[in-house]
């Protein structure tokens, strides 16, 4: 019963994050960009999304050029759901290349988080991957592919060895299920450390704690040389577990899916989320 109890509670923390409506509830209307915005052929975020006249992207580190050359699903694919079902806000430009799952686990913070993952075991950095339970325990991928797994008693959450060990991406893929399950925005918000926003780099996330709360990730950037003007691209899962995907812009559909990082004064609205500017962090 008590084991029961604990994983009741921890589930209910991890998931419950976005049951609230978002205060910013808008459908971004389907827009007509001052530039060419989408090159249809692309399959990454840097082929499929052009920049505006006089911006470059911005020169970025292992991470960020991870992120920028992600795969996306072919343009013009649609937001589902864990279930197969559509999401019913059209509020994406593009959808990443990365499958949901089969439970409602894949949420905001999930989706942060499995973007670091992937970006970590694809370069073998194993002992960088690890998140905080809500609980504080700390579930790290080296424990998990040893063959060790999470027992609970209680309150207490530790490691025993039950199986073989395994470098697969199957089993990776059930280790990033075991986070979701008992993390989420409480936990992560925690684990990350605050930065400015004047200076952001790709891979950093708007995130708020709490129940509700929400995250997203910054997948790319650019910069005007002559001007300075910065702008920069994000990326989200939302309630229920659906596909990661890039956010249009509903503050400036001409420049949509970028974002200008002066627009900011004291909120980012997206879509579906309204952030204060200093809710951004870094791993």
């Amino acid at each position: 019963m008590k084991n029961f109890l604990l994983l009741f509670i921890l589930l209910t923390v991890a998931c419950s994050d976005n049951k609230t409506p978002a205060k910013n509830t808008k459908t971004p209307k389907e827009i007509t960009n001052t530039f060419n915005a989408v090159n249809k052929k692309g399959n990454t975020i840097k082929s499929r999304f052009n920049l505006p006249n006089g911006f470059k992207r911005t020169k970025v580190n292992e991470y960020g050029n991870f992120l920028r050359n992600i795969r996306l699903k072919p343009d013009k694919t649609k937001v589902f759901h864990y279930d197969g079902s559509i999401k019913s806000n059209n509020v994406h430009e593009g959808v990443i290349d990365l499958d949901i799952g089969k439970r409602d686990l894949q949420q905001c913070a999930d989706a942060v988080m499995r973007l670091r993952a992937e970006y970590l075991y694809a370069n073998q950095k194993f002992d960088e991957i690890h998140f905080n339970f809500t609980n504080g325990f700390k579930c790290d991928y080296n424990s998990w592919r040893t063959g060790k797994r999470v027992a609970i008693n209680g309150n207490k959450t530790w490691w025993e060895s039950k199986t073989t060990p395994n470098n697969s991406y199957a089993s990776f893929r059930k280790y990033l299920d075991q986070v979701y399950m008992y993390a989420g925005t409480a936990s992560l918000a925690k684990e990350l450390k605050a930065v400015n926003i004047e200076k952001m780099q790709i891979g950093d996330v708007f995130i708020r704690g709490g129940h509700p709360g929400h995250a997203i990730m910054i997948v790319d950037m650019a910069e005007n040389p002559k001007t300075g003007e910065k702008l920069f691209m994000l990326a989200q899962s939302y309630m229920p577990a659906q596909s990661i995907h890039i956010l249009k812009n509903p503050n400036n559909y001409n420049l949509s899916p970028w974002y200008k990082l002066s627009e900011i004064k004291e909120t980012l609205i997206t879509p579906e989320w309204i952030f204060t500017r200093d809710e951004l962090k870094r791993f």
